[in-house]
């Protein structure tokens, strides 16, 4: 329930769109009920008119008849209008509410789940709350608000009959649905895990395929993607079967409600209590009642998958950042970095950095070396403040980087990773993504600067041209070298580059390191490489070492 609430919060901002969609439902619902008991009354009635068995006035039950079909089309269309842009503006809302929790986890707080379940969460989990609205919220209180009006207008009627169809309204409703979640009760969180290990495993296989090729594990690799949509078949069809098991029993109380009342009004129509176009009108008007529930088993069958959905995206959402943002920022000074007697230590792991310190000034380089799992990668992660050191301090531009906003901090340095991450978008809106507001010309000077600019001129749309997903119609080295533009673009005091040449041939590094020379100039930066090509930017290295503290090397070397 509490789940239940968080999300019921969530859709308060959406709140008035829900209630009309709610209320046109209800409207469509009345409007069919009435349109079945009038249809019913006149057509008897017409029947006995025939016979001469008594006069009918024509027009007006007609007119009704036409009205009431075009009042019922009209709000259909309106509340299929109504609630499917309410559910899109809610999961509009609710994947930014999600990045902007996720945004101070990354990368520490994310370290632990495998990226094919973040990507699950992501987006199967999201999109799952569409049901929310659509197969929850809206069944549920229009079952009640029209099937309510119906027992209501029954009760003035002749009050035995609305207490019938209140009693079979209430177990086609009620009962019914309720027995039906016994029995899926597992079904849905099963049917949510299943999916989500489903898109982590083909995750893994597509963007891991390079490496499972090279150690031979892709057989394995697509019988686990088997396996796991066999796993999650299984558990749709059960959930189906049992659905249409339910959704007969529904109907076979609703049949049975209507025998009731037939049983209920011959008697009355004997007695001339009733007459005959009177009875017509009761019973279909029963008949119809039965649409007024007809959603709410469906209700229940996406229940527990739309809540094991929703407890996953909470659960992610509700992990402590590994850092927290001062709530009283200080402004930044003077460009620097100091890094005093930093050591530090993954949680439940031994101490990777010991000792470390070091100062840079615009205009100075320095180079990280040392063996793999030295730390030197790391320590470019405690310079963004992904992690605070276990003892020591790291100011920035004078102020310590705990008491710095991360507007601040994030405007402060600008990284040239081995890992570029580009969107599916243009080359511009990737490059935008360092400032927003530049313009084209200021776009083909980064690209001048990164050695790219020619290549992008020669694309047949230029900078509009999409990178496809993660960037797959560029090669490593233009891929590279755009993260090259993209910091030039940023005029950070501080750049940090992280193996910036890795996996590259000999001339792309070239140019690489001719933009890294021309962008550093002035600047702060901070390497972490095991080339010597590279290493040449530098004006100072450190060797670092795991198990010693941190040595200066020579600057020749």
């Amino acid at each position: 329930m509490s789940d239940l609430r968080r999300l019921l919060h969530l859709c308060r901002p959406f709140r008035w769109r829900i209630a009309f969609g709610v209320a046109l439902s209800v409207t469509v619902m009345l409007s069919n009920v009435a349109l079945m008991a009038v249809s019913g009354w006149f057509i008897t009635s017409m029947a006995l008119a025939g016979l001469g068995r008594l006069t009918l006035e024509f027009f007006t039950p007609a007119a009704a008849i036409r009205g009431l079909a075009l009042l019922r089309a009209g709000a259909r269309y309106l509340e299929r209008l109504v609630t499917h842009e309410a559910t899109l503006a809610l999961i509009a809302k609710l994947r930014p509410w999600l990045y902007t929790r996720l945004v101070p986890l990354a990368p520490a707080g994310l370290r632990g789940l495998r990226h094919g379940d973040l990507l699950a969460r992501l987006r199967g989990d999201v999109d799952a709350l569409e049901n929310v609205h659509l197969r929850l919220l809206g069944p549920v209180l229009s079952a009640l608000v029209a099937g309510g009006a119906v027992v209501l207008w029954l009760g003035l009627v002749w009050w035995p009959l609305a207490l019938w169809v209140a009693l079979g309204l209430c177990v086609a409703g009620g009962l019914v649905p309720l027995i039906q979640r016994a029995f899926l009760r597992q079904s849905g969180g099963r049917i949510t895990r299943a999916r989500a290990r489903l898109q982590a495993e083909s995750a893994d296989l597509t963007r891991g395929l390079a490496e499972l090729q090279v150690f031979g594990a892709v057989e394995r690799q697509v019988l686990l993607v088997q396996a796991c949509a066999a796993r999650m078949v299984a558990a749709q069809r059960r959930q189906a079967w049992l659905g249409a098991v339910f959704t007969a029993l529904g109907s076979l109380v609703g049949q049975g409600m209507v025998l009731g009342a037939l049983v209920l009004l011959i008697p009355q129509v004997s007695s001339h209590t009733l007459s005959g176009p009177e009875m017509a009108m009761l019973v279909l008007a029963v008949m119809a009642a039965m649409e007024t529930v007809a959603g709410l088993p469906a209700a229940v069958a996406h229940w527990d998958s739309t809540m094991a959905s929703a407890r996953r995206i909470f659960e992610l959402a509700d992990q402590p950042p590994e850092v927290l943002e001062t709530p009283h920022p200080r402004p930044p000074r003077a460009p620097e970095l100091v890094l005093d007697h930093v050591s530090f230590a993954y949680p439940g792991g031994p101490e990777v950095i010991r000792d470390l310190s070091l100062r840079l000034v615009p205009g100075q380089s320095l180079a990280l070396t040392g063996p793999s799992g030295a730390g030197k990668t790391t320590v470019l992660n405690l310079v963004q403040r992904f992690w605070d050191p276990s003892e020591g301090a790291i100011s920035l531009s004078g102020v310590d980087l705990r008491a710095l906003s991360d507007a601040d901090l994030r405007g402060g340095i600008a990284v040239v990773d081995q890992h570029v991450h580009l969107f599916n978008g243009t080359i511009a809106e990737n490059l935008r993504l360092a400032q927003p507001g530049a313009s084209d010309e200021a776009l083909w000077n980064a690209l001048d600067l990164a050695a790219l600019r020619a290549e992008v001129a020669a694309m047949p749309q230029g900078l509009a041209t999409r990178l496809g997903e993660l960037g797959a119609r560029l090669s490593g080295g233009q891929a590279r070298r755009l993260a090259v533009a993209r910091a030039a673009l940023q005029e950070a005091p501080l750049l940090l580059l992280d193996e910036p040449t890795e996996g590259l041939d000999r001339a792309t590094q070239a140019q690489v390191i001719a933009g890294l020379r021309q962008l550093g100039a002035g600047r702060m930066m901070l390497i972490v490489t095991h080339h010597p090509q590279v290493l040449a930017l530098a004006q100072k290295k450190i060797m670092l070492n795991p198990t010693a503290a941190c040595t200066p090397l020579p600057a020749s070397l």
